[in-house]
């Protein structure tokens, strides 16, 4: 058998050669197509793995605290840690430390917002009338916010400046004396305007002194509060003959106050700005181990497990030591306009009168400035680091919890943010008047506020803050852009313009917070301090807080640096762990991602529009889905790739077989059975199989290296397996019907069956015809074709949804980077092999209707007529192909990603037209046949 095998080889050795070239070709292919699909796989889980490290693996909250939009969607809200006060006592916190294969375990305590008074400086000097003998300057500042979108003017500020000597208390004011001791050492009548005592003098010519009462400023009743809207200041002023200013200064010295005089060359004032304070309470020797605490350090020093609140000597104070952050991410600028005045008179008017005299004079123009919030509130921390007692005394008497937004889900996917009405009261003490507020308080609220109780007045002490030192988020250990994990500590939240109306009020540049407590955007934490000092902090608070102060916990598992199968599974049994012996929610944060989320933002009540923002939320578990994501598309194109080279030979053989029905008949009528007829087409079919094999083991390897693809010797010896078994499955259906074949019928020639004709009234009709003569034939070149667009068509959908539809983040979208280069290699040539098959049917086509063919040219056919003929042959079969293999994948697409996005749509049409399009043109080599056909010796035949 052997032998004539070889035999039959060597006798027909162009038909060999050419079975041997498609079987070469196939397994080749195959080979370094796989490689190329395998090298992609090993691409994306390689970058998988080195992006998706993250500051911690699992996030552990209390129990109930997961948004709507978390459990629904997977994603969470950026800074939602910002939201979340209290929920995990101290003894769940240590369960969770004492689990087995936890390396870090980092509690937080969000407190809520203290509103702090930061005193940005105004420099007038510019504005001062050096000949005038006195003169009044109005300030006139108008606060601005959120890229200048949000806007209002505040009550003005005025400074009197006088070349007349100005004196001020140097004593202790006791209002049941009638005259005090003023700085120029002599006894003058206690200065009053209206309720107040000891006001600056002014000393006339002849000596006479006159108190300076500034515009009535009223107060608030108890439990009020005030925003810098409302504030207002008198500023006095001397203006010196060499030019130079003389005003009072207040020194605040170990909880003691002195004032006094003080030359200065320039006029400089302070418009208050009311700024929130987010702060939180954290571990610090695992703060540092966690992200670097102590390293981020850049004034100062680091916070310590020892620092604990102090009272201070002599007041009711008490001071918590805090870290503090020199970027507070905070929007806020003041826009000051310069007026100047000339009243009549100033000294000795009451305030009322005072009033008046500034309304009645005239006003000159005299110059604008504008200041920084953010550098104001940096100079005030490093004034307070360098020991002079001025701040923060008694900024945690009013402390307000912020929770988180909620939202209305809209038909297309975007998120609408709800409002809610603000409530100015929960900044308020019962004990104290005029509390500061934000002015941005009184926008449009998206976050219900609730006021955190702490000691007050009334014998006990008063708590505050003072910093130890200052730390640089940016300089904490950084992670991966693409896998930042939600409710990240300290990122600051931004958002940019989804639309274009949005990006041009936005300026081109994302929206930060307006320092607004209630505001949709929430600052990351501003000041930390030790989780020791909670009980003392805490002493007012509800006794939920007071028992479970801990807003989160944040968990590195031992042995994880980025996401992999291995460390997946670690992380879920701690995770298992820490739920079961917590009974608290335990999210997995490993392999998490920013995801873009569309947000529509209603407009405020400063001068906001309505904005349609882009937030990054975090997408859970992004890394488990794209891994798996991508071995399912690696598996399926294998399988295409294997089945459009086995349908592809199975097409040649086939031909092969019905080239030699007649021999093989013969063979029949001389005593061959079935079976051994089988034997004698399988054996020629392996052998041809066993040598391109061989010869593709050599040729794999330095095509592959030509494509810049790792094959390996391993993969490349594969390629005799699968040579012989894609030769096998090929040739199993032609030997099983050359073996049932009856050999009378095999030796007469083949006649068609009488049925009932139809008189084809087109070209294309007649091409129709000529493809349903062999139906088998023509769907078998259809299935190869089909399967090619459905593999173009999964790649462009993976590379899609990778995109969006799959993960929507960014570790996704950069992924999709690595997904399609080879994959559409792969995809593309698989499909070329389908359009292979699809010319080799329409070839097999005009041979076999070669006499037909040479009778129409007689019959005066031209060769054009006939090209369009088996164009439009080609054309069809493309069409069926083409559009069953995008339906196709399409299906492979819905299974991938569990819906059918409308772009997908655009991606399956696109890849079906390029199907037909290239089965067009591989119909030019069986058309440019036509003209080669012996028609005269076709006819004789005939």
């Amino acid at each position: 058998m052997l032998g004539f095998i070889w035999r039959q080889l060597r006798g027909r050795a162009g038909r060999s050669i050419a079975l041997l070239t498609g079987v070469l070709v196939a397994t080749t292919g195959f080979i370094v197509l796989t490689g190329a699909t395998t090298a992609s796989r090993l691409q994306v889980i390689g970058t998988v793995e080195r992006d998706s490290a993250a500051a911690y693996d699992v996030l552990v909250r209390p129990k109930g605290s997961r948004t709507a939009q978390e459990t629904a969607r997977g994603r969470v809200q950026p800074n939602y840690l910002s939201g979340l006060f209290g929920g995990i006592s101290p003894a769940q916190y240590r369960q969770v430390a004492a689990v087995n294969g936890v390396e870090v375990a980092a509690p937080i305590a969000m407190l809520g917002h203290s509103i702090r008074w930061v005193p940005v400086q105004v420099d007038l000097t510019a504005a001062v009338d050096r000949d005038a003998e006195r003169q009044v300057i109005r300030v006139d500042p108008t606060f601005v916010a959120e890229r200048g979108l949000s806007r209002a003017a505040a009550r003005p500020h005025h400074v009197y400046l006088t070349r007349n000597e100005l004196v001020y208390p140097a004593e202790t004011i006791d209002p049941t004396r009638p005259s005090l001791r003023y700085t120029d050492g002599r006894v003058y009548p206690i200065g009053r305007c209206g309720n107040g005592f000891g006001v600056p003098l002014e000393i006339l010519p002849g000596g006479r002194a006159e108190p300076i009462c500034g515009p009535p400023e009223p107060l608030g009743e108890l439990g009020s509060s005030r925003s810098e809207l409302e504030d207002t200041g008198f500023w006095t002023f001397r203006l010196l003959p060499d030019g130079r200013f003389q005003d009072q200064e207040t020194i605040f010295s170990d909880g003691t106050v002195q004032d006094r005089l003080r030359v200065r060359d320039r006029v400089v004032i302070p418009v208050a700005a009311h700024v929130p304070f987010l702060l939180a309470a954290v571990d610090p020797p695992a703060e540092e181990r966690l992200v670097g605490l102590s390293s981020a350090v850049v004034q100062g020093r680091a916070l310590r497990t020892d620092d604990l609140p102090r009272d201070l000597p002599g007041i009711q104070n008490r001071q918590f030591p805090v870290l503090a952050t020199s970027r507070p991410y905070v929007d806020g600028t003041i826009s000051v306009a310069f007026t100047r005045l000339r009243p009549e008179r100033v000294a000795g008017l009451s305030e009322t009168a005072v009033s008046r005299a500034l309304e009645r004079a005239g006003a000159i123009p005299a110059g604008s400035a504008l200041v920084d919030v953010a550098a104001a509130q940096e100079a005030q921390l490093a004034e307070a680091l360098r020991g002079s007692g001025r701040c923060c005394l008694g900024e945690l008497r009013s402390v307000v919890q912020a929770g988180p937004p909620g939202y209305e889900e809209l038909p297309d996917g975007t998120l609408r943010a709800r409002t809610v009405n603000p409530d100015p009261r929960v900044y308020g003490q019962r004990r104290e008047i005029d509390l500061p507020v934000p002015w941005l308080g009184a926008d449009t609220s998206f976050r219900t506020l609730h006021r955190l109780e702490t000691r007050g007045l009334g014998g006990r002490k008063m708590p505050g803050w003072e910093p130890v030192g200052v730390f640089d988020p940016e300089r904490l250990t950084r992670f991966g852009d693409l896998s930042r994990v939600p409710l990240e500590t300290y990122e600051p939240p931004t958002a940019e313009g989804a639309d274009e109306a949005s990006r041009t009020a936005l300026g081109g540049q994302p929206l930060f917070p307006g320092g607004n407590p209630a505001g949709y955007l929430s600052t990351p934490p501003f000041l930390l301090t030790n989780l020791e000092a909670l009980p003392k902090l805490l002493e007012g608070a509800p006794r939920e807080q007071r028992d479970a102060p801990i807003s989160a916990v944040r968990v590195r598992v031992e042995d994880v640096d980025g996401y992999s199968e291995r460390s997946a599974e670690r992380v879920r049994l701690v995770a298992e762990q820490i739920a079961e012996a917590t009974g608290l929610d335990v999210d997995i944060t490993l392999g998490s991602s920013p995801a873009p989320q569309t947000v529509e933002l209603p407009a405020g009540s400063f001068g906001r529009p309505e904005l349609r923002l882009t937030e990054n939320w975090s997408a859970l578990g992004v890394g488990s889905v794209i891994v798996q994501a991508v071995d399912r598309k690696s598996l399926l194109l294998y399988l295409l790739v294997l089945v459009v080279c086995a349908l592809f030979l199975g097409n040649a053989v086939t031909a092969a077989v019905r080239d030699r029905r007649s021999e093989l008949a013969l063979l029949a009528c001389l005593g061959w059975s079935a079976r051994r007829i089988s034997l004698l087409v399988l054996g020629e079919v392996a052998t041809l199989g066993l040598v391109a094999g061989v010869l593709s083991v050599a040729l794999a390897t330095p095509i592959s290296a030509a494509l810049g693809i790792d094959v390996g010797w391993g993969r490349a010896l594969l390629a005799v397996p699968v040579a012989l078994l894609l030769a096998l499955v090929a040739g199993l259906t032609p030997a099983l019907r050359a073996s049932r074949a009856h050999p009378a019928a095999a030796l007469r020639p083949a006649v068609a069956a009488v049925r009932r004709g139809t008189r084809p009234r087109s070209l294309f009709q007649l091409a129709l015809t000529n493809l349903t003569r062999t139906p088998g034939r023509t769907l078998l070149g259809a299935g190869a074709l089909a399967i090619g667009v459905a593999a173009l068509t999964l790649v462009g959908t993976v590379s899609y949804a990778f995109r969006g539809a799959v993960v929507g983040s960014l570790l996704g979208d950069a992924i999709s980077l690595d997904v399609r280069g080879a994959d559409l290699i792969a995809a593309a040539a698989t499909m070329l092999l389908g359009a292979a098959a699809v010319a080799d049917v329409i070839y097999l086509g005009v041979r076999d209707r070669a006499a037909e063919l040479a009778t129409l040219r007689a019959v005066g056919w031209t060769d054009g007529a006939l090209a369009r003929l088996v164009a439009y042959e080609a054309l069809a079969l493309g069409a069926l192909g083409a559009g069953s293999g995008a339906l196709l994948g399409l299906l492979g697409a819905v299974g991938l990603i569990g819906a059918l996005p409308a772009g997908l749509l655009l991606v399956a049409g696109v890849t079906a037209v390029a199907g037909v399009v290239v089965c067009g043109l591989a119909a030019l080599l069986p058309a440019a046949l036509l003209r080669r056909l012996p028609t005269a010796r076709l006819l004789a035949e005939e």
